[in-house]
């Protein structure tokens, strides 16, 4: 039986909030371990916390960073206290760790780990570091799947194909533009994902309860947000007002915000993609995607589009997550927010969710998208809509007739426009090339 690190004050929150069974995700519990660690070697090299008993806090903390006791860290993300259980809990488990390394009962959890703070400024300096770890993990996955549309614009940049517009014909255009505006849109989201780090890097640590600092030296106050920055290697420094920074969480709403807006693209981009590989005999076809498992358990050979419909349900998690983030920040009051856990829990969800289904859209979709080329001309040799690139050339009336007169005989306007040799097939041919498309303007 695995032993229990953790003491009486988490076995009373375990007992209260037997609610979900849901835990804080790994990179928190990293991130509070290293805040954990960042204000021991303070206090160790101040001098407000033994050597001894500090190298074994530092230890047992490293441990923890390391991923080799989240097991221990057993409070339901579902409690009261604004995130004391969790503290504890932290708490707990590093004094039972380090008594161990030590041979001693000579670490307590609240005099010597818990010493200069407070769950109000490490709990929420703990989240923003965690967020902070998530961004540049999601940052990553969002260039490769950048740089796979622009593979994809560039692999279809010759294949023209029907624009759309309110779902019906409009003018041409070519495959290769649809991926580069896509590819574009997620730039975007890459370049939001980056400045969004910048809103949350001011951090209230040292500030205890209320941001004020009370019970912790001024020193220690003015040093350990440095000592953090050092161990975590990340753009972070102590907020200039630190009770503004207890109180308020519009800076994790404004990061939740850009979660929303990259949610809104990939649910954009996935429902195109499964629109344009509909069918794939009776609708678009434009498309072929990677065939992946059975698509129904009664129609043989039928394949669904499950990735993008897993990117588009990932995609309205995060939009509605973010409405949840907002109305949590919202309802804080006065001095701190007592739903921070309830806020912990939903963007960190957001930024696992993304970072781990990003990568398999690319790996299971993207990539292996494939264009069926004479579907996509064939539509435009058919559509109407390939009279308006000739209203520069014939006029709108002229054009209009020609359509009729398609329309009575029941044949192309491309055939009516060959029978009346108004253009030869090379005209018409370089008119519909992808060059053309490529033109702003004529």
């Amino acid at each position: 039986m695995t032993r229990k690190y953790y003491g009486s004050e988490t076995e009373k929150s375990i007992e209260n909030f037997a609610i979900s069974d849901r835990r804080l995700p790994s990179v928190f519990v990293r991130a509070m371990a290293e805040v954990k660690q960042a204000c021991a070697e303070t206090n160790i090299r101040l001098g407000y916390l033994d050597k001894r008993l500090g190298v074994a806090i530092v230890q047992a903390c490293e441990a923890i960073a390391a991923g080799k006791y989240d097991d221990q860290i057993v409070v339901d993300v579902y409690q009261g206290g604004a995130g004391t259980s969790t503290n504890m809990n932290f708490n707990e488990v590093i004094a039972g760790l380090a008594n161990e390394i030590l041979g001693e009962e000579a670490v307590h959890a609240l005099q010597h780990v818990n010493l200069h703070q407070s769950t109000n400024d490490v709990y929420p300096t703990a989240l923003k570091i965690a967020i902070l770890y998530s961004l540049k993990s999601l940052e990553k996955e969002l260039q490769t799947m950048q740089e796979v549309l622009q593979q994809k614009e560039l692999e279809f940049r010759d294949v023209v194909k029907l624009g759309r517009t309110q779902l019906q014909d409009a003018v041409p255009m070519t495959l290769g533009m649809e991926f580069a505006a896509w590819a574009e849109a997620t730039a975007r989201d890459r370049w939001r994902i980056f400045k969004s780090r910048e809103r949350i890097k001011q951090l209230n640590l040292g500030g205890t309860a209320i941001g004020t600092g009370l019970t912790a030296p001024r020193d220690y106050i003015f040093r350990v947000t440095e000592q953090l920055r050092k161990l975590t290697g990340l753009s972070i420094a102590r907020a200039e007002n630190l009770v503004d920074a207890t109180q308020n969480l519009d800076s994790i709403v404004e990061v939740s915000g850009m979660l929303k807006a990259l949610g809104v693209n990939l649910f954009k981009i996935s429902q195109d993609i499964r629109l344009l590989s509909s069918g794939p005999q009776g609708g678009l076809g434009e498309i072929r995607l990677p065939k992946l498992q059975k698509g129904s358990s009664i129609m043989p050979g039928k394949v669904n589009p499950v990735m993008p419909e897993m990117m588009g349900q990932i995609g309205l998690k995060v939009m509605n997550n973010d409405s949840l983030i907002s109305q949590v920040a919202a309802l804080g009051n006065l001095e701190l927010n007592q739903f921070l856990p309830l806020l912990t829990l939903t963007i960190l969800e957001s930024l696992e969710l993304l970072i781990r289904s990003i990568p398999l859209f690319c790996q299971k979709c993207l990539t292996g998208i494939k264009a069926d080329s004479e579907v996509c001309l064939g539509q435009v040799q058919k559509s109407e809509a390939l009279a308006t690139v000739l209203i520069n050339r014939f006029g709108y009336d002229k054009v209009e007739a020609m359509i009729k007169e398609a329309g009575e005989r029941n044949i192309s306007l491309e055939d009516v426009i060959l029978e009346q040799q108004l253009l030869t097939v090379k005209e018409l041919k370089e008119l519909l090339s992808p060059a053309q498309m490529y033109k702003l303007g004529f």
